[in-house]
């Protein structure tokens, strides 16, 4: 599948990248715009069909359940392969799949997140592809999903869960992604940053997280994930089958991941601490020892 790479570069200039991340500006909003202009480039290149077409067996592979491995976990991490950030800049910009991916299998990670996105993230779809070759731990395609397109590249790429951002949603697209993502065996992990995104709910949302970090700032406050803890059980409470609750960005602390534990949390979706470090599986490994000691 390298030619979803070779196909689509779609990287902005320099001075372009620079004007867009005026601190004025909301930096969701240009992040969105942009993906709207990719994805519209991608779908004309390649459509559908010929996607399909392409994916040969693909589809068929068995997906692996993100939910269950964080269910089972007694750590719950999502570790993160992320080359940089628009808030931070290059975290790991030589970061290979084949080096950080099979060590945070060795060291313990429940599930694995992939960075997609190359304007912003420094991602690709061979990363996607890569890592799906070299694990079996269930892996999450993180981007800014907007468009029932990118689910196919997502099951074709080796994806087994997406994340859809209530932020760049409203609620009636939100339920459309997560059933088509059902339809192809993913799962949903649901991001919000507040009480009020709670709206987007829906029966096909299997696990809910809640974003520390502001998308339109980039500030972040691990409180916010405590904040939201009583809301969200209450909320969760009433289905039948309550989503999974996780907690994203901004943790870099055992002690804050053993409180959110205690308060309900059961996924830990964490990137930076262990991107910036030279050998990001063994800080992993590290600090999932530290964490399970206390458990």
């Amino acid at each position: 599948m390298n030619y979803l790479c070779k196909t689509f570069p779609a990287r902005i200039n320099g001075k372009e990248y620079e004007r867009r991340m005026d601190k004025n500006m909301d930096i969701l909003d240009t992040i969105v715009a942009n993906k709207r202009r990719e994805v519209a480039s991608q779908r004309a290149a390649v459509p559908l069909a010929m996607l399909l077409a392409m994916a040969g067996g693909r589809l068929e592979r068995p997906a692996v359940s993100m939910r269950g491995a964080l269910e089972r976990s007694p750590a719950g991490i999502i570790a993160e392969f992320k080359r940089r950030s628009p808030s931070k800049g290059w975290l790991h910009p030589g970061a290979k799949v084949e080096d950080v991916v099979p060590a945070y299998e060795r060291g313990g990670a429940s599930a694995c997140s992939i960075l997609t996105d190359g304007d912003f993230f420094g991602g690709s779809f061979t990363d996607l592809q890569r890592a799906r070759s070299l694990t079996a731990l269930p892996l999450l395609r993180k981007d800014f999903i907007i468009d029932e397109y990118q689910l196919f590249q997502a099951r074709v790429t080796g994806a087994d869960a997406v994340l859809l951002i209530a932020a760049t949603l409203a609620p009636n697209e939100c339920r459309r992604l997560a059933q088509t993502a059902h339809s192809l065996e993913m799962e949903t992990l649901l991001e919000i940053h507040g009480e009020a995104e709670l709206s987007h709910l829906n029966p096909y949302v299997d696990m809910l997280g809640v974003n520390n970090r502001h998308l339109g700032t980039f500030r972040t406050s691990v409180e916010n994930s405590f904040r939201l803890a009583e809301q969200l059980q209450l909320h969760a409470g009433k289905q039948a089958d309550a989503p999974l609750l996780v907690s994203e960005s901004g943790l870099s602390d055992v002690e804050t991941v053993h409180q959110l534990r205690r308060a309900g949390f059961r996924g830990f979706l964490i990137g930076e601490t262990f991107m910036k470090t030279p050998h990001p599986g063994e800080t992993l490994h590290a600090f999932i020892r530290k964490l399970t000691c206390r458990l």
